[in-house]
């Protein structure tokens, strides 16, 4: 069953720079929102919700806010049976759960680098090829179409 997206404030120009790096999809709103809706279908969205929980961790200033943050990301995606249990070695999950009673702010960067690879790897690229993906295109230039050729 297709997913219905309905991202369409974004212009052709800019839905297709998504494709350039995972980067600047992230980086764009409308992009990661159709990036989440992507992953919402593939059942893997606690990916994209670690990596942004991770980036809005690591401007964290107040000490004890470090420590809560830390140990809701910890309870949400790394603990065994978390809720959104991300998917990463054992050696990384090891090391973040014996440090994660003195948190500091990089003590998740292993983890999201690598959830940050596996989703440049292989969730964009399925995501650039998804049919959604592509709807999404042809709406856009099909859109702009209209915006210039009113006669369309």
């Amino acid at each position: 069953m297709p997913v219905k997206c309905c991202f369409h404030r974004s212009d052709a120009g800019e839905t297709m720079a998504w494709s350039e790096s995972v980067d600047t999809l992230l980086a764009n709103k409308d992009g990661l929102a159709a990036f989440r809706t992507f992953l919402k279908s593939e059942f893997s969205e606690e990916n994209v919700e670690f990596w942004l929980a991770c980036e809005d961790f690591k401007k964290t200033k107040s000490s004890t806010k470090i420590t809560s943050k830390a140990q809701k990301i910890y309870s949400d995606f790394i603990q065994a049976n978390a809720p959104k249990e991300i998917n990463i070695d054992f050696h990384t999950k090891t090391h973040i759960s014996q440090n994660i009673s003195e948190p500091t702010l990089s003590c998740f960067d292993d983890a999201q680098r690598s959830i940050y690879s596996l989703m440049a790897k292989d969730s964009f690229p399925r995501f650039l090829r998804s049919e959604m993906y592509k709807e999404l295109v042809k709406k856009q230039q099909h859109g702009n179409q209209k915006r210039w050729l009113p006669f369309l």
